[in-house]
């Protein structure tokens, strides 16, 4: 798990090795371990590293195979890397080093760009073809790992955040005004290639981007999920059973495929709870357990520790666990924010950064379970999407997920950002993708595909790696992921949601971890926003940069200041918070550069 970064200058001129340099020095939160740089021609790469397989020199990076005539940055981790270390071998490959990097190397080597066919795990990485002069960059198949591009007359440049890519002074900042449309609709998630940023693009989950000698990319995607039923049909116990095997197995992947400790985030839910159970099963005794809790407000808890405590107790692990005053949450939120590659609203965000703090001193990698609810369908507008049938395909998904429909959208900004309805249009294009045989089958593909991505896997990922934390995600894991979207739907409405989970977890976890009602890693004071909360946010979007940018409506923002509490969004999020979520980050992690370059 690390930072990559690089540039290939597309004018003829070298790399500048101070860009270079400050571009890795961003990076520096994901790695810890050691830093690297290497160039060549028009082509340079920069590397921080945290080190968790072969923990020796070998596996530094940037890593060149002079032989075969490549170099590679990688960020990730391939969960079969021995399995296919010992298949090239037996083609001729010989190693240098231990670990899993150089078998992405090796593999490129012997299948070119359909090496990622090949590989399981999460992974982000650009390997520099020197007998071609090609880049080839590669993302996994559920963008579990970030990979951020910008491309101008001059270069073209990726990393593992926006914020190394702004080191660049010919970055367009400017807020692009379909991914604004995005970001205030679908709770925050702007899906690839867009960002907030106008200059600045991601690639997209499951696809590879090869920038040519001559300057000319090639993009294709490699992985396509299905949501229908098997040819050969299966009673319930037979996918019960199959869901457990695969399951157990991801688990396994994720603990033994490691040169140092894993523990196990615990946040007292169904889903993390059963990644404990699943370990035990797989003969792993002692686990690392941590778990974080929050203040109370009145109308909601703001910890789990009587259910995460339940799972202690049954399987004597060796827990930690965290209380975090509101007072330290309101501190620590703008250092949370820089660590943002783009602008996340979800209240969870600051909670995943101060434990990832406090697990950071104990071990450099960690599961968690996210993944499980969109997977499986635990969240509560799936039954009452799945209910509606004969409503028109959009309106059934946006009447209960989007944060605000285009009307309200219209009212929120300046007219300088009226436009389309960017929002619904992408929405009913993946809902009516072929691929699918029933109504939930295409919200669950586009949700596992498309939203999850840049919401709940972005935000661990970097709210974790703000640390040197390795945040591992089995109920990703895609071979997992294909064969839950068989699955037939009853079989996950059951129960309220994650129906076969919850079966598979009877005997397991404790019965009052899975019948308690669904939990959302809450941080109350940033739904329910009051106090210092609501002064700090009046603080945010007052100033004269807020007012400059022109996004909001002054008469939104007053109204929403003047009732808090009573404009909550669909999935109760706070439609203030997201308005000064979004100008906090631009504040922190823009305005800084753009104004040093003034």
């Amino acid at each position: 798990m690390c930072g990559i970064c690089g540039e290939l200058r597309l004018d003829g001129n070298r790399p500048d090795p101070d860009l270079l340099q400050r571009m890795t020095d961003r990076l520096a939160r994901r790695g810890p371990d050691s830093a690297g740089h290497w160039q060549d021609g028009p082509l340079a790469f920069g590397h921080r590293r945290l080190a968790i397989i072969d923990l020796s020199a070998r596996s530094n990076q940037p890593m060149l195979d002079a032989a075969a005539g490549l170099a590679i940055v990688f960020n990730g981790t391939i969960y079969n890397y021995r399995e296919l270390r010992a298949e090239l071998q037996g083609r001729g490959h010989t190693f240098a080093s231990s670990g899993d990097t150089e078998v992405i190397l090796k593999a490129y080597a012997e299948w070119g760009e359909r090496c990622v066919e090949r590989l399981i795990g999460m992974f982000a990485f650009a390997i520099r073809n020197l007998r071609t002069q090609e880049l080839f960059l590669a993302r996994d198949r559920l963008g579990i790992k970030p990979l951020y591009y910008a491309r101008t007359p001059a270069a073209f440049r990726f990393a593992s955040n926006v914020q190394a890519l702004l080191e660049a002074a010919d970055i367009d900042t400017g807020v692009d005004p379909v991914a604004l449309h995005f970001q205030l609709t679908l709770h925050a998630v702007v899906p690839a290639p867009r960002t907030v940023l106008a200059g600045v693009r991601k690639l997209p989950p499951a696809t590879t981007l090869t920038i040519l000698a001559d300057g000319r990319e090639r993009q294709q995607t490699y992985w396509t999920l299905a949501a229908a039923r098997p040819v050969m049909a299966r009673s319930d116990d037979e996918w019960l059973e199959a869901v457990h095997e695969r399951l157990l197995t991801a688990v396994r992947r994720r603990m033994d495929v490691a040169d140092v400790p894993v523990g196990v985030l615990l946040s007292g839910g169904l889903d993390s709870s059963l990644l404990v159970a699943l370990l035990a099963e797989a003969g792993k005794e002692k686990l690392l357990t941590f778990s974080v809790g929050f203040e109370d407000q009145p109308e909601e808890k703001g910890s789990e520790f009587e259910y995460s405590d339940q799972v202690v107790a049954r399987y004597a692990t060796d827990h930690h666990k965290f209380l975090i005053p509101n007072g330290e949450v309101l501190k620590r939120l703008p250092e949370a924010v820089t660590c943002m590659a783009e602008p996340m609203v979800g209240q969870d965000a600051v909670a995943f950064f101060l434990l990832s703090e406090q697990v950071s001193k104990h071990v450099k990698v960690v599961q968690s379970g996210q993944g499980a609810d969109e997977v499986f369908a635990g969240y509560f507008w799936y039954p009452q999407m799945a209910a509606a049938e004969g409503e028109d395909s959009l309106a059934r998904f946006a009447s209960r997920y989007f944060d605000r429909d285009h009307a309200e959208f219209l009212q929120a900004v300046e007219p300088h950002w009226h436009g389309a309805d960017h929002s619904s249009e992408h929405i009913r294009r993946l809902l009516e993708a072929p691929g699918a045989d029933t109504y939930l089958d295409r919200v669950l593909r586009m949700d596992v595909t498309t939203l999850i991505v840049d919401d709940p896997v972005k935000r661990v990922d970097n709210m974790t790696m703000a640390w040197g934390l390795e945040a591992r995600v089995p109920f990703l894991d895609h071979e997992l992921v294909e064969l839950a979207m068989q699955v037939p739907p009853a079989l996950k409405l059951a129960e309220g949601g994650k129906g076969i989970l919850k079966r598979l977890a009877r005997g397991r976890i404790p019965d009052g971890v899975i019948d308690r009602p669904k939990g959302y890693f809450p941080v109350p004071a940033l739904k329910y926003v009051r106090g210092e909360f609501l002064d700090f946010m009046h603080g945010v979007l007052d100033t004269p940069a807020a007012r400059a940018r022109g996004v909001f409506r002054r008469e939104y923002l007053d109204t929403l200041f003047a009732a808090p509490e009573a404009w909550m969004t669909r999935l109760q999020g706070s439609k203030l918070w997201h308005a000064a979520l979004f100008e906090l980050w631009f504040q922190l992690n823009v305005d800084p550069v753009r104004g040093s370059r003034s």
